[in-house]
């Protein structure tokens, strides 16, 4: 496998094309659709650097900090210190996807959600709903979320498509063979890279045909999705190949197992942040332009030390 996919040369920027960074990348943007009081997002210091997302899990059972932030009060002072930390977005979820966890009811999800989207986003956050729910996005876009992330890539809910495309939010579409089954079941891949490239590209496409505008569209690769430490070492070695289809690309690493190989921490996932911000750092210089993090202020300081370092 070479190194990257090629990447030829960007088209000159036409009127209604998404804006794109100093370097010729596609830029993140919250949109042209967005509701009266949503908090949508703010600028990125510095050209060229990533936008970071920060993980906010309010569920009892997700597998790196299940049950931290269960009340509204406590979620959304996390959301307010992931802010303060530097996260452009604040990524609510109410849904675990760790190995054996049971799906909540779409009622339990809304109660766990709605409270903390609204009291951040009435705070001037920018928040982002984790679901693959089209329910759940919709009530949530309602109370102010500006993005939707969802992790099935739209094949959890077969009424994600058209809501997302009615709502006019940027939409993240992760790479998942078959979405909603067990995460962590991996697959065989013939060549996980220009697979997974493939299949994203199969998405990307039926998001379109659904309505959903190409420019609002964002790639995840779905690192430790329906994929093995291995073949997510692979992904992440060859991303160069998800940056070929034109999306921005989003990149979730943070506390997962693949990572306690290298951090020699195989159960307190608090400490593989060290490891996430290295791994971040060295995917903004391979030209990812989102972040997912738990440690947002571990996950800026790497992302200052590589803009040093890449810096005349």
């Amino acid at each position: 496998m070479s190194g990257t996919g090629t990447g030829g040369a960007l088209p000159p920027r036409e009127s209604g094309d998404r804006p794109r960074r100093q370097d010729g990348r596609p830029e993140v943007t919250a949109g042209t659709a967005r509701p009266p009081g949503r908090a949508g997002t703010g600028a990125f210091p510095g050209p060229g650097r990533p936008r970071v997302m920060g993980v906010l899990n309010v569920t009892p059972d997700s597998f790196s900090d299940g049950g931290a932030y269960r009340t509204t009060a406590a979620a959304v002072r996390r959301g307010q210190e992931l802010a303060a930390d530097g996260a452009d977005w604040i990524d609510v979820g109410g849904e675990s996807t760790r190995p054996g966890a049971r799906r909540p009811s779409p009622r339990a999800e809304l109660e766990r959600v709605l409270p903390v989207v609204r009291a951040l986003s009435r705070l001037g956050v920018p928040v982002s709903i984790d679901t693959m729910r089209a329910e759940v996005a919709r009530r949530a876009v309602d109370a102010g979320a500006g993005l939707v992330n969802d992790v099935s890539g739209g094949l959890a809910d077969p009424a994600m498509l058209a809501v997302v495309a009615e709502l006019g939010t940027p939409y993240v579409v992760t790479h998942w063979r078959s979405g909603g089954t067990p995460v962590h079941r991996s697959e065989t891949y013939a060549d996980v890279a220009r697979d997974v490239a493939a299949e994203l590209r199969e998405r990307v496409q039926r998001a379109v045909d659904a309505g959903i505008d190409e420019r609002h569209i964002i790639v995840d690769p779905g690192i430790g999705f329906s994929k093995d430490a291995s073949q997510s070492w692979g992904l992440l070695r060859h991303i160069g190949f998800v940056r070929d289809l034109g999306c921005p690309v989003l990149v979730g690493v943070s506390r997962k197992r693949l990572l306690s190989e290298v951090s020699g921490q195989a159960t307190a996932r608090e400490r593989r942040d060290l490891a996430t911000a290295v791994v971040s750092a060295m995917l903004t210089s391979r030209g990812v332009d989102m972040l997912r993090v738990h440690d947002v202020a571990g996950t800026m300081v790497a992302l200052r030390i590589e803009e040093r370092l890449r810096s005349e």
